[in-house]
């Protein structure tokens, strides 16, 4: 089985192009399979052994959305096998994933995101960095991961437009406004090494994910304790500010670099004063 997983690994790197992120997920799953299946050939598992296993996870008190990770890379694997001919029949195919709840995403008023935008001290150079990476994640609604893969390059000054690696490492232009630029080109020059990563830490080299999370922590609790948000929520906020501003779905998609607009749906949730707004305009008795 080992070899099988090897395979399907490969495949979901060179074929699929699969974040490292994804990967690492996908090849954990499959090595909890491996080791519970306790050395049973790949070719002799069928559903009930498959349901044990889910049975087996279940007992582990994994949340809902990991065992629908984990039977999305259990069918995905069979299916490969299947399609390959290592295996004759997909024991895979009847799995049903558990029912997900839709959480709302999380996300700033536009009050409350004008004044953590102002929060870093642009007297330093660390201040100008966050204070550039804060304006960038609202302009573009980027993921934390393009964000820190951008170069300086990528940066069109004149175009207003960022390039960025997507998901898939899909490339795709993200427009940028004028302030975002303005506070990307004040932390250029206090910058003090000259290489091709845009977001530096104090030795000189791009920044992490993790780094960026802190620096949005550090930011939003200056403002409130009670406010407990990730980096996403930049993103969020982005795609919701849009939407009660009338952007229309279709290009918020495109502006997110979702591929299907059935992601992007979770954002029409408006909020209670917009949807009062378009009542009382809309409804002749309102």
């Amino acid at each position: 089985m080992k070899r099988y997983i090897s395979k399907f690994i490969s495949y979901l790197e060179i074929e699929k192009n699969y974040s490292k992120h994804t990967i690492l997920n996908y090849n954990l799953d499959l090595e909890e399979l491996y080791d519970f299946l306790d050395g049973q050939p790949i070719e002799k598992v069928d559903y009930l052994k498959l349901r044990s296993f889910l049975a087996h996870l279940r007992a582990k008190k994994h949340r809902p959305r990991t065992l629908a990770r984990k039977m999305s890379t259990l069918r995905g694997f069979f299916r490969f096998l299947q399609r390959e001919g290592h295996i004759k029949n997909n024991p895979a195919v009847l799995l049903m994933s558990p029912k997900l709840d839709k959480p709302l995403p999380k996300f700033l008023t536009e009050t409350e995101m004008s004044a953590c935008l102002k929060m870093p001290n642009i007297k330093t150079e660390y201040g100008r960095r966050d204070r550039a990476i804060l304006e960038t994640l609202y302009s573009t609604g980027i993921r934390v991961s393009e964000l820190v893969g951008l170069n300086v390059e990528r940066v069109d000054m004149i175009g207003n437009v960022v390039r960025v690696m997507g998901k898939g490492r899909k490339e795709r232009l993200a427009p940028i406004g004028e302030k975002a630029l303005l506070a990307i080109r004040d932390y250029l020059k206090l910058r003090k090494h000259d290489v091709s990563p845009l977001f530096l830490n104090k030795f000189g080299t791009r920044l992490t994910d993790r780094s960026v999370r802190n620096i949005v922590n550090k930011h939003i609790g200056k403002m409130s304790d009670q406010l407990n948000v990730s980096p996403h929520v930049f993103r969020h906020s982005f795609a919701t500010h849009l939407l009660n501003r009338g952007a229309d779905l279709r290009s918020v998609q495109e502006l997110l670099g979702h591929v299907n607009l059935s992601t992007t749906q979770i954002y029409t949730h408006v909020t209670t004063d917009r949807l009062k707004k378009v009542y009382d305009q809309a409804h002749p008795r309102a």
